[in-house]
């Protein structure tokens, strides 16, 4: 029988999911300013996310993106691969992220990627 912790994980997933999607796509579309993300991303994401934020990555003419789907990947508990949908009019993008629960219990950004070039990586960033 699964724990009364299971179950609040099992519900509290889709809900940061769907949280960080929306906040990631009003980041990503210049709705809302980069460091708006500050404290809810962790070790590289906030870099990922302005470097993409800067290249204009999901700013649109005419149709204002929206998130159409969102799915997700338990590797392991505390830590959610997922993915989104992002439609703007006719076009259809995709955006993936990692989200990690902290001791405190909240969950962060700890990756943002696009279809698309990457930021590119430091010497810092190796093993």
């Amino acid at each position: 029988m699964p724990s009364a912790q299971d179950a609040v994980r099992a519900v509290s997933l889709p809900v940061a999911t769907d949280l960080f999607a929306d906040r990631l796509l009003a980041v990503l579309s210049g709705q809302r300013p980069v460091h708006w993300m500050l404290r809810h991303t962790a070790g590289r994401a906030y870099d990922e996310l302005a470097w993409l934020a800067e290249r204009g990555a999901l700013r649109t003419r005419g149709a204002r993106p929206v998130v159409r789907d969102i799915g997700y990947y338990e590797p392991r508990p505390g830590a959610v691969e997922a993915f989104a949908r992002i439609g703007a009019g006719d076009q259809l993008r995709a955006m993936a992220f990692r989200l990690e629960q902290g001791r405190d219990r909240r969950w962060r950004c700890t990756a943002v990627e696009l279809g698309g070039p990457r930021m590119p990586r430091t010497k810092d960033d190796l093993p």
